[in-house]
């Protein structure tokens, strides 16, 4: 929840806000529950994720009102400087913010554990009215596992949508295509690593790994595979109006299982037992001497699809380091990759998408790539 005035004085605004917000409990949300208090909190989904009104930036009131989905802002009515600090960031989170921990949670999760490559979240949000604000999903990182406290390795913050003046702290240094949209990359540290992906046509969804972003992040030199994640919000930065924002849903879901080596072939699912069809194809972020990819698999048949693999031969000596929604296994240039668990079933018609990390030297052409 950071932009380009966040500096100084201003983010030590937010520490003490922050802070501040520890000293309150939690409490169980029900149908339409509404909180007017500067950093009153409540909990949805049986605990699963908290959702928080975090008024730091100004006195002026704000309230949201909680569904068992998520939230929207139903007063507000800010007019605070578009070059300084917004007047607050209402969210619904999963992890930790300072002290404040949602249930059942696995975070902090170290980057290397392989339970992060299974992560998957998705937030739909709605804008209705005017003002000037930014619809931001905030992932922190921090080189230890706390749960308390400003974090100080880095923070990715997707922006989904802005209005107005407002933009991202530092700098715009490169623009990528992620998570099926095209993002502008925008660096800069208050303290610590702030790394914005803003979407160059806005959008009221996501549905995505958090790894693609982290691993595009990593390519750049500004976050490392030995810190931890700690925390998944979704909200808004409002500076001037704001009421009417919504979280209409929110979700972070995970295979839940520990750390485990990829299974024997022979006990994978065979492909398509339901019958379907399918294709993928294969974008690439390229950096010299690595790379990350996200192959995209469609089901182009007329039935579901309960399994699915996707093999490619690459050209030179592209070596796998990490990768992630997919169980992948390289032998020589040969690599395979089968579904995993929960992303295995593809209705007519509908889509998937996995990923992965690799090293390589020399040239580093799209491979071609089957889908059975």
């Amino acid at each position: 929840m950071v932009t380009r005035w966040k500096a100084g004085l201003a983010a030590l605004g937010l520490l003490a806000a922050a802070g501040t917000a520890v000293v309150l409990t939690a409490t169980s949300a029900s149908a339409d529950t509404v909180i007017c208090e500067k950093y009153g909190s409540t909990t949805i989904q049986g605990g699963r994720y908290i959702v928080q009104n975090n008024v730091w930036g100004t006195d002026q009131p704000q309230c949201i009102t909680v569904t068992s989905t998520g939230f929207s802002i139903s007063q507000a009515n800010h007019n605070v400087p578009t070059n300084g600090a917004p007047a607050s960031y209402p969210s619904v989170y999963y992890g930790c913010h300072y002290a404040n921990c949602s249930s059942g949670s696995i975070l902090p999760l170290r980057v290397s554990d392989a339970r992060f490559g299974t992560l998957q979240s998705s937030v739909s949000m709605s804008y209705p009215g005017s003002g000037q604000w930014d619809a931001a999903y905030d992932i922190w990182f921090d080189p230890t596992p706390r749960t308390d406290g400003q974090n100080t390795g880095a923070e990715i913050m997707i922006w989904l949508n802005h209005a107005g003046a407002p933009q991202p702290v530092g700098s715009r240094v490169a623009t990528v295509n992620l998570a099926g949209g095209t993002w502008d990359v925008w660096y800069g540290n208050i303290g610590w690593n702030v790394i914005s992906y803003v979407r160059t046509q806005g959008t009221g969804s996501l549905n995505f790994a958090p790894a693609t972003f982290f691993n595009d992040t990593v390519s750049r030199g500004y976050a490392q595979t030995s810190w931890y994640l700690t925390s998944l919000q979704a909200g808004f930065e409002p500076w001037t109006g704001g009421q009417g924002l919504a979280v209409n849903s929110f979700s972070v879901t995970t295979d839940g299982q520990p750390p485990t080596s990829n299974p024997p072939t022979s006990s994978s699912p065979p492909p398509n037992p339901g019958g379907g069809k399918c294709s993928a194809t294969y974008v690439k972020n390229d950096w010299g001497s690595g790379f990350t990819a996200e192959v995209t698999v469609t089901n182009t048949g007329g039935s579901a699809i309960s399994a699915w693999t996707v093999g490619w031969s690459f050209s030179g000596n592209q070596r796998i380091t990490n990768s992630w929604n997919a169980t992948v296994s390289q032998s020589g240039t040969a690599v395979t990759a089968r579904s995993a668990s929960y992303n295995g079933s593809i209705p007519p018609g509908g889509k998937t998408t996995f990923g992965f990390q690799a090293s390589y030297s020399g040239s580093n052409p799209v491979p071609s790539l089957t889908c059975s």
